[in-house]
């Protein structure tokens, strides 16, 4: 499971364990940049390619043929990605049958760039068309270049069956909904994996309860926007007023999938990512307090104090709107932990706006969060009508106001978890202990204790005796009940 801030973009390797029996297999070398739905993707086209006779590789120069899942959503992203395609470049000049591959969020955008401007790639396949894979790498064999970029109304890959990826057993993505209807005006989301739609519940249900067979012991429900889900026989979400009143009344929501889903495997530990303010409805909180499987915390991502800026970003809510929606979480779910989205610098952005925001940070005091300087996007409503007109030194200061004030909130957040008694899931090796374990608990802070006899994947209960900013430090009483 990624664990990453998901606007770095240093990438990832993905690598699925291989079959020693099957040698006759061709060698695939996938790396992926972005966010949690690019790694659920990632092993997706996984799937789809170890049906026609590939398997991964982490060796470059074995490979016959290299995939780079993309990101779009910051400029950063992309420059590291075409750095990385020069790269690769080079290595394929060296081996002429050497095939190399853009699949994800740049697909769409940069597709004549990449195949007839630049011809940095033999193939560009955008997020709803990895079931042509098998088509597109038979053209590119076959010495022409290959795209599909074409947005799908229906397709959510609930009948493909993933591949784990880089996996410890333990934790899981599993993709519920597909695009976004939103349209914020910074956001590249909508132009690059279309409209809403969501996923047969039936198909969730089943894949949980897949993951729960082989020991998986906690899964996160991943969409651009989870909150959005509704199924109601299949179908975009805008069409939803036109449906039957049969299928109305029949239709499932984020709030009674996430029931199911809480339901279907009780010792399971159930997230989700990522919530948009407008849609979370206290339907969905009272589910969470309802049941212990449930983890308490929520991301929601604001992105602004200032309502001027929220306007000009075209989010539905106001900051009134999203601090009245905070305390019902607080008084609904008093230990819930919230994490945001932050961007600085949007243009137009002024002090006294950037002070509302801190003002924000404050009232709230989130458990962690995702911050980052505002980067116009081509293609964006932001970038057409507005002028990234905020200096970047200015951004940069923001910027660091922003990050120290949530490390002080991060830090007073895990004080108050100080001599309480949290259940952890135990998830890999300390990073900087080889006698310490690493993993989570329900709020979704990362807990160290030492080994002792636990093993990865076991429930237990840990009193927390010291903490930082970004951890939580305790001893292992006992395992808990979940075991």
């Amino acid at each position: 499971m990624l664990t990453k801030n998901p606007y770095k973009y240093n990438g990832e390797l993905l690598v699925v364990e291989k079959d020693s029996k099957n040698t006759k297999n061709k060698n695939v070398y996938l790396e992926n940049y972005g966010c949690a739905m690019n790694f659920s993707d990632s092993e997706i086209v996984m799937s789809i390619l170890s049906k026609i006779g590939y398997q991964s590789t982490g060796n470059i120069n074995n490979a016959d043929l290299i995939l780079i899942n993309t990101c779009s959503i910051r400029e950063k992203a992309e420059l590291t990605i075409r750095k990385r395609l020069e790269k690769f470049n080079r290595i394929k000049k060296g081996n002429k049958s050497l095939k190399v591959g853009v699949l994800g969020c740049m697909a769409e955008r940069l597709k004549h760039k990449f195949l007839d401007e630049e011809k940095i790639v033999d193939m560009v396949v955008g997020p709803d068309a990895y079931k042509d894979l098998p088509n597109l790498i038979d053209k590119i064999n076959n010495g022409d270049d290959a795209v599909n970029v074409i947005l799908s109304k229906d397709e959510t890959y609930g009948d493909v069956n993933p591949v784990r990826i880089n996996s410890n057993g333990i934790n899981a993505f599993v993709s519920i909904t597909r695009g976004c209807d939103n349209m914020c005006t910074f956001c590249v989301v909508p132009f690059t994996r279309g409209r809403e739609r969501s996923r047969d519940p039936q198909s969730i249900i089943n894949e949980l309860n897949e993951l729960a067979d082989k020991g998986y012991k906690e899964v996160t429900l991943l969409g651009q926007n989870v909150d959005s889900y509704l199924w109601y026989g299949g179908g975009l979400k805008k069409d939803f007023p036109k449906a039957s009143e049969i299928k109305k009344a029949s239709s499932i929501n984020f709030s009674k999938l996430l029931e199911m889903c809480a339901l279907s495997n009780p010792k399971m530990r159930i997230r989700f990512s990522t919530s948009n303010p407008q849609d979370m409805t206290l339907e969905v909180i009272k589910v969470m307090s309802k049941h212990e499987n449930i983890c308490n915390h929520i991301h929601l991502p604001v992105q602004s104090g200032s309502n001027s800026i929220l306007k000009a970003m075209n989010r539905q809510h106001s900051r009134e709107e999203y601090l009245d929606l905070i305390n019902k979480i607080f008084k609904i779910i008093p230990d819930c932990s919230i994490s945001h989205d932050m961007i600085t610098g949007f243009p137009n952005e002024s002090e006294d706006d950037h002070k509302l925001t801190l003002s924000l940070m404050e009232e709230v005091k989130y458990s962690f969060g995702y911050m980052f300087k505002y980067s116009e996007r081509p293609g964006t409503p932001a970038a057409k009508k507005l002028i990234d007109n905020v200096d970047e030194n200015i951004k940069s200061r923001r910027l660091s106001e922003i990050v120290e004030l949530q490390q002080q909130h991060s830090l007073y957040r895990n004080k108050e978890k100080i001599n309480n008694i949290v259940e952890v899931l135990i998830e890999k090796e300390s990073k900087k202990s080889p006698n310490h374990w690493a993993g989570r608990n329900q709020q979704n802070s990362v807990v160290i204790i030492p080994k002792g006899k636990y093993k990865v994947g076991d429930f237990v209960n840990v009193k927390i005796s010291n903490c930082t900013s970004a951890t939580l430090i305790g001893e292992a009483l006992e395992y808990s009940k979940n075991n």
